[in-house]
């Protein structure tokens, strides 16, 4: 039987700040809570635990502000990280579906895991229900708002407090039994989200997924973006709804080196929109998620606008970088022109 293990877990950082950060455990998890709903969205259990810290030996002052834990409470309270660990796994089941507010707690839970040599029970890839992005699909023309405002949106608020791992993974919980109603389970059932923190080892392993409405690709781990980019899986425009390879009608372009665009056209289906976000893995390397959406005529419009703002952008930079070379050639020095002469000189004659 199918149960949908919603859970939030609270935890400590380095109280020093990145310096005293350990690379593969930046965030040790404190606390778990977690709510199971059967198959139908009822509540049928609950879990808690405290965990007793091992690495950060102090509460960093944003973890206190917010959850107002003690390391004196954590201590006294806690189990190891492998004990609650097992408890929670144990108590989640063999056919759990695990449901979160955002993204980071299960990067989180599978870090720590890591470095205590724990396995991970988890398939490849791993898929979820991220209830934020749930929300805000279907309520809030994709946003993603925080968990008390949408908690207080819904008129869902009880007595009890934001801020500590059962009580938000309770409220997450309310949301969902709530679009299980409105919009209905079979509305959002197929929008589950993708686990980051397996990412594919070779190109036979890299992960290409179709949803309603959109497609997603999950690449390998590339020595640089300059290397992803280059590589045509990476580039390669298809329509997911026939899986005809695509001409694009405008190139692959981006206004900041880590996320582009680019559009074009099926000749059955229309407009496909392109995205591709180059997520950092450890400098240089990176892996690459990208989106292909079907659009209409406006949703073309407004990746050619984008396309030509990156276009007037650049040629503006390249003008001013022009005038601020002939002001400094104008500006410089007898001695430096000189200079300049001789060097002209000597390269002529060789």
């Amino acid at each position: 039987m199918k149960n949908y293990i919603v859970f939030d877990l609270e935890w400590n950082q380095s109280p020093k700040g990145k310096q005293d950060s350990l690379e593969e455990m930046p965030f040790e998890i404190i606390e778990i809570g977690a709510v199971k709903l059967d198959e139908n969205f009822r509540l049928v259990g609950e879990f808690h635990r405290l965990i007793c810290p091992q690495v950060y030996q102090k509460i960093h002052y944003m973890t206190s502000d917010v959850t107002h834990i003690t390391m004196e409470e954590l201590r006294k309270q806690g189990k190891f990280f492998p004990e609650a660990a097992d408890d929670f796994l144990d108590w989640c089941g063999r056919n759990a579906v695990f449901c979160t507010w955002g993204s980071m707690d299960l990067m989180e839970l599978q870090r720590n895991l890591a470095y205590y040599a724990m396995e991970i029970p988890f398939p490849r890839p791993l898929l979820f229900y991220d209830v934020q992005k749930l929300y805000g699909l279907f309520y809030k023309d994709g946003a993603k708002p925080s968990l008390d405002a949408s908690v207080e949106e819904l008129e869902l608020l009880e007595d009890r407090a934001f801020h500590r791992a059962l009580d938000d993974a309770y409220y997450t919980a309310r949301v969902l039994m709530h679009l299980a109603e409105n919009p209905g389970a079979n509305a959002f059932l197929p929008y589950q989200s993708i686990d980051y923190y397996w990412l594919p080892e070779n190109k036979k392993e890299e992960i290409r997924m179709v949803f309603p409405g959109y497609s997603k690709y999950v690449s390998r781990i590339f020595p640089s973006k300059e290397d992803a980019m280059k590589d045509r899986g990476v580039t390669r425009i298809q329509c997911y709804e026939c899986g005809r390879a695509l001409r694009a009608k405008i190139r692959w372009f981006t206004p900041n080196q880590k996320i582009y665009h680019s559009l074009a056209v099926c000749p059955e289906h229309g407009w496909v929109r392109g995205k591709i976000r180059l997520k950092k893995v450890d400098e240089p390397r990176v892996f690459v998620v990208k989106t292909l959406k079907l659009t209409d005529e406006a949703g073309a419009a407004i990746v050619a606008a984008r396309r030509e703002d990156v276009r007037k952008k650049r040629s503006e930079r390249n003008k001013a970088k022009k005038q601020r070379l002939q002001e400094e050639k104008k500006t410089a020095s007898p001695a430096k022109r000189a200079s300049r002469k001789s060097r002209r000189n000597k390269a002529n004659k060789v």
